[in-house]
């Protein structure tokens, strides 16, 4: 059986946190590639009009959950609304920098891993927004939805999406937003050990019903996600597992391996020294006993 973290009581391993001001760089550095690739995937306005509607069609034909029906939810109270639209502006990022944070100062081992499938499928995905653009239900006329950003706030897009230069809106497939969420959770369930650990699950299922509700991603988009997200966790493996061994009460040598059982404790020596040895025959005895 091995140990894919450390305890909660035990000292994290130093010796697996990489340097401080080169993990800064290169998250920074990912952070531009990332930004640069979603504004070189900008301006394809048919095609992502017409994905959205291959999508939306598809979604059908699978008898996918109308997206409506979550908006729904959220459209019979204004402050649900203005929740879901923070949420969606301010959580992301956030919750993903802090995530990295502290697996950085308290599972080294878990933070590099982590660092490492979040580069894999997010560059995916920046292939996938390369490859496929598409535009987020709230721009499609046949999906009958509310721009919930526009009309409640806040709003993190433009209100012109061709011209946005802040951001790509034609990259909704997959969802990042879903797909951070999901290693945030998963990352904090494999690090700790606590028996509340599975509540992190709720922050990708808030994201997953505030991404559809708001109308900034279809339920295919997350779909996709979560398959490149699977597909990072098969080619990157969590390494440096620790093997929990039984106790063993002696130290074992360089050269010499470990007794494999318990050695049986020899019988007391008696002690003759000092004494003559006593030889006694059955004549003896008997003679002895006459001379009373």
């Amino acid at each position: 059986m091995y140990a894919g973290s450390e305890p909660a009581d035990q000292e994290p391993d130093s010796s697996a946190r990489p340097p401080l001001v080169r993990e800064l760089l290169l998250v920074v550095g990912l952070f531009v590639i990332y930004k640069l690739g979603r504004q070189a995937a900008n301006g394809h306005v048919e095609e992502a009009y017409r994905n959205a509607g291959n999508v939306w069609d598809f979604e059908r034909s699978v008898h996918l959950p109308g997206e409506g029906t979550v908006q729904n939810l959220l459209l019979h109270n204004e402050t649900l609304i203005h929740l879901a639209n923070t949420y969606y502006a301010t959580v992301h990022f956030p919750a993903t920098l802090l995530f990295l944070a502290w697996l950085y100062w308290r599972r080294p081992r878990h933070y590099v891993w982590s660092r490492r499938i979040l580069a894999a499928f997010t560059g995916a995905a920046l292939a996938l927004h390369l490859l496929f653009p598409l535009a987020p239900p709230r721009l499609l006329a046949a999906a009958g939805l509310v721009d919930t950003g526009q009309v409640y706030g806040p709003t993190v897009y433009a209100a012109t999406p061709a011209t946005d230069s802040m951001a790509n809106q034609f990259a909704a497939m997959p969802s990042l937003h879903f797909g951070w969420a999901m290693m945030v959770a998963v990352g904090l369930i494999v690090a700790t050990r606590t028996r509340w650990r599975w509540l992190w699950l709720l922050h990708p299922l808030i994201t997953l019903l505030v991404i559809v509700g708001t109308a900034n991603h279809y339920w295919l988009d997350s779909i996709v996600v979560s398959a490149l997200l699977a597909v990072a966790f098969v080619a990157l493996p969590l390494k440096g597992a620790v093997p929990v061994r039984a106790h063993i009460p002696w130290p074992s040598t360089a050269n010499e391996p470990a007794p494999t059982a318990v050695p049986r404790p020899a019988e007391p020596a008696v002690s003759t020294a000092g004494a003559e040895p006593q030889t006694h025959s059955a004549r003896s005895y008997a003679s002895s006993g006459t001379r009373r």
